[in-house]
């Protein structure tokens, strides 16, 4: 009985009400039965009675076209099937066109790495140190006022002549990082560094260049060592010219702007003694740690003082010259060329940084000026704005004075010395053809300038690329006699006597002379570039587009 009544021994438990199902029929009812709406048929069935024939297609391989597929019809942005033609870079063009031609390229169409250094086979190439070796590369010439484009080329020449393939450096204001992925299924590693200080030697930088140049050729074995070591050896080479040269360059640069402006021998040295008070007063404000914008307000205050000085004595000299003269050696003319190059070359936020600083250092000026000004009109110096702009011409004195600014321009950015004569000759013939369109011509100032600043660049890009080296120390030095000193001058005169107006159109008048020397430099260049060892290929041509146009 209790067997019967509670099952099977292992399941004595009785069932309870609950444990019946609720779509159980209750007890003597027929359960109906099964109906189209509990088994649906799918819509695509075939009906009952209609033969078909099998549409099972055979097993063939995956990459035989459909039966369905014509050529003839196919999109034109399909890949061909006699596939993509590959990209081949003359290895007779300077390493900084190929890799600026292969940084424009997508990564998927770039062509391997060949590596110029070679390495033992079964060990393969250091990654982590050669990160680490082109990032110091990097951070060198961006420290030493290259373009960020310029610095991407080199960086990323330094991976692919080490054999690192599928690497992306990335360069901005204070940034550089690169980036490398071993492959499509490894973690990419990326190294970064940070630039902190920021120097003028070209000297260095050409040495920078060079080590590049002979890693990028096959011909020269330069292991990671001996790279390293080079390295160091540019770090700690001392500047060609000591400090009191510097001094006397920038006083000579002073001297040399203020009688391009009209001033005679007096004017020169006079000019010349307020430049060099102002750079020893810049040296001493930065050993105490005073940030450049001090620097640069501190700079400005002497030759500003000294031209109200002549003003007041009635000498019969021309302040506007000594001032003037004194603020062409103050105008961040190399970080204005490196910040309109970035903009142009697409790199807008390293643009948009260098061009604050620029700006920063134009306030800086404008504040000593302006000060040391509102005190001498206080005092009743006689300073009129229209002197400022009147021309004189001296043809054979502004040339031979257009050398000596280039000259000192070149000692002060520490160039070695046998670019000195080429950047002379430069920058007189930019001076010559400023000076032929906007005082014996009397044409457009602007006009003048960016052609003249066209032509300097255009012989600077043609006289790097026989040298194999950077552009910068055959441009910017030589571009210093194009600088908007008088501009500047005039329009804080102007504001210093309650001009506003008249004043700030002046001051916008010397930004637009700067940026037209910055446009003019990098058109030159551009033009070097684009007619100099052209892409013999059409795929060549393409890969060396910036973009892929509007």
């Amino acid at each position: 009985m209790v067997a019967e009544q509670y099952g099977p021994e292992e399941d004595r438990k009785p069932q309870s009400d609950e444990a019946h199902s609720a779509f159980l029929p209750p007890a003597g009812v027929e359960p109906p039965g099964p109906s189209e709406e509990d088994h649906p048929s799918s819509e695509f069935a075939v009906p009952e009675g209609l033969a078909t024939e099998s549409a099972i297609e055979p097993e063939g391989s995956a990459f035989i076209p459909p039966s369905t597929f014509d050529a003839r019809l196919s999109h034109p942005a399909y890949t061909p099937a006699h596939g993509v033609p590959g990209i081949r870079l003359s290895q007779d063009a300077p390493w900084q066109d190929r890799m600026r031609t292969m940084l424009r390229m997508p990564v998927s169409d770039r062509p391997l790495a060949e590596a110029a250094q070679r390495h033992d086979e079964t060990v393969g190439p250091a990654v982590p140190r050669v990160l680490d070796l082109t990032l110091r590369i990097g951070e060198l010439l961006l420290a030493g006022g290259e373009g960020a484009e310029d610095v991407e080329a080199a960086m990323f020449a330094v991976c692919r002549s080490y054999g690192i393939d599928r690497c992306e450096p990335t360069v901005t204001f204070t940034l550089l990082s690169v980036t490398h992925q071993p492959s499509l299924v490894d973690d990419p590693v990326t190294a970064s560094r940070i630039v902190r200080r920021r120097g003028t030697d070209y000297t260095r930088l050409t040495a920078v260049y060079q080590l590049v140049a002979d890693i990028s050729t096959e011909s020269y074995d330069v292991t990671l060592e001996e790279a390293y070591r080079r390295l160091a050896l540019i770090r700690r080479n001392r500047h060609p010219y000591p400090g009191w040269a510097l001094t006397l360059a920038a006083g000579g640069l002073a001297g040399a702007a203020s009688v391009l402006l009209g001033g005679n021998i007096a004017v020169f040295l006079i000019a010349a003694a307020g430049a060099m008070l102002g750079d020893r007063l810049a040296w001493l404000a930065a050993g105490r740690g005073l940030p450049e914008f001090y620097q640069f307000a501190v700079a400005a205050v002497p030759p500003a003082a000294l031209g109200v000085s002549v003003s007041l004595l009635h000498a019969g000299l021309r302040p506007s010259a000594v001032i003037t003269g004194g603020l062409f050696a103050l105008i961040p003319g190399r970080a204005l060329v490196a910040a309109v190059q970035d903009g142009l070359t697409g790199f807008y936020i390293t643009a948009s940084a260098r061009l604050l600083e620029v700006a920063y250092f134009f306030v800086a000026i404008v504040v000593g000026v302006l000060t040391t000004l509102y005190v001498g009109v206080q005092l009743g110096a006689e300073l009129n704005p229209e002197g400022t702009v009147e021309q004189i011409e001296r043809p054979v004195v502004q040339i031979l004075a257009a050398m000596v600014l280039s000259l000192t321009f070149a000692i002060l950015l520490q160039q070695e010395r046998t670019t000195v004569l080429f950047v002379m000759v430069n920058g007189a013939a930019g001076y010559v053809v400023f000076a032929a369109i906007a005082i014996t011509a009397d044409g457009s100032a602007v006009l003048a300038t960016a052609l003249a600043a066209g032509l300097v660049g255009l012989f600077g890009q043609l006289m790097a690329r026989y040298e194999r080296s950077t552009s910068l120390p055959y441009v910017t030095a030589a571009i210093g006699p194009l600088l908007p000193g008088s501009a500047m001058y005039y329009g804080v005169l102007n504001i210093a006597q309650s001009n506003i107006d008249a004043g700030f159109a002046s001051l916008a008048r010397a930004a637009a002379l700067a940026l037209a020397i910055a446009i003019g430099v990098n058109l030159g260049s551009e033009l070097a570039r684009m007619f100099m060892r052209a892409p013999s290929s059409s795929a060549a041509r393409r890969a060396a587009k910036r973009t892929r146009g509007f």
